[in-house]
């Protein structure tokens, strides 16, 4: 168990995080998914396939979690919780409720065990490439353990506090992201109608204050290029996230219009069947003559 490393979920980020950590950290690496393809993709890379998440817990000493939401990682825990042992960490990779984080590390601390927030941030390509924005709910101790294996596929590892601090951190990342998504899809919609051609609109504003990571990648990638494919970080999952942010805003007392409004717009873009797709197609809400079929 010395060293070795698990990996439950090789979904659309899981995967080229698992290849990563298989490629670059010398360890061994035991992965298991319910899809049979992505886990034989592993194997084929080198890696090894367990039958179970208690398969996985039994045999590794740091084990990382890359799940859709709360409710798959809940359904995880039910497997961990009984078959963890003493010294070992569960790391999560995704991005998830604050309290449930919290009472989930509180569980595995009654067993001498370590649950480690660490939700991850950037695109598909940036997992690919080793390049992902890391951000660490721990101990300056537990940090330390982890960072390492970490900047396998990341570039970028923040601690930004004690358990749930990364968890924070990462839901008003999302926050902030989804609020500006739909400035630039607004943008876009009226300099479409205003005889000002997007791209260069983007380009334009890519050069002055208005320029984000948003407006490089959702805006020119995804709403000017007219690219919302289904295997991305969709709609409905974007307003699960949103609801983090939320409620974490009405635990504090805190008016959050922005959010709300984002809130309203996500579920009118899931109430005309585009949940599955890439969030950044709310620009079909607010411009739909722009998006023809």
């Amino acid at each position: 168990m010395s060293g070795s490393i698990g990996f439950i979920g090789l979904g659309v980020m899981g995967e080229p995080i698992c290849r990563n950590l298989l490629r670059k950290s010398g360890r061994p690496v035991l992965a298991f998914d319910l899809a049979a393809e992505p886990l034989a993709r592993i194997v084929a890379d080198g890696g090894t396939a367990a039958r179970s998440v208690e398969d996985v817990v039994g045999a590794t000493e740091t084990i990382f979690l890359c799940l859709p939401s709360a409710k798959h990682v809940m359904s995880v825990f039910e497997g961990i919780l009984p078959a963890i042992g003493s010294g070992q960490t569960v790391v999560d990779l995704g991005t998830s409720d604050v309290g449930l984080t919290r009472s989930f590390a509180k569980q595995l601390a009654d067993k001498g065990a370590f649950w480690i927030d660490a939700p991850i941030a950037r695109t598909r390509q940036a997992a690919q490439d080793g390049t992902l924005s890391v951000m660490v709910g721990a101990t300056v101790e537990q940090f330390a353990k982890v960072e390492p294996l970490i900047r396998h596929f990341a570039t970028d590892v923040t601690l930004c506090g004690d358990t749930g601090a990364g968890q924070v951190t990462k839901i008003l990342n999302n926050m902030v992201l989804f609020e500006t998504v739909n400035a630039l899809a607004e943008a876009v919609a009226i300099a479409k109608h205003s005889g000002v051609e997007p791209k260069l609109l983007l380009e334009t504003l890519s050069k002055g204050s208005a320029d984000s990571f948003a407006l490089r990648n959702h805006g020119m990638k995804a709403i000017v290029a007219r690219e919302f494919p289904l295997r991305a970080f969709s709609t409905e999952y974007a307003m699960k996230d949103l609801s983090y942010a939320l409620e974490l805003g009405a635990q504090a007392g805190l008016n959050l219009r922005g959010a709300a409004l984002m809130r309203t717009i996500f579920q009118e873009t899931i109430d005309k069947s585009m949940g599955d797709a890439y969030f950044p197609v709310i620009a079909k809400l607010i411009d739909p003559s722009g998006f023809p079929d």
